[in-house]
């Protein structure tokens, strides 16, 4: 797995909750910020919708665990 994987796995719910919002506002700020020309990386945008992603994925992962424990 990868050291940001292994990294977020470490967090709590509501760390996980907190950093995916903040990498959601910090998305909407430079898309913005690319409309108006202001292009800063295109790079940084790579990594933050993939940190969005990767917190989805552990969510949804805790969520299904979590279910699979109430079903047994």
């Amino acid at each position: 797995m990868s050291k940001a994987m292994d990294k977020l796995r470490q967090m709590g719910d509501p760390e996980l909750l907190a950093r995916e919002q903040d990498s959601r506002d910090q998305l909407f700020r430079l898309k913005f910020q690319m409309a108006m020309g202001n292009a800063e990386s295109l790079k940084k945008l790579r990594e933050l919708r993939r940190d969005v992603a990767r917190v989805e994925t552990l969510r949804t992962e805790r969520r299904l665990a979590a279910a699979a424990k109430e079903g047994k």
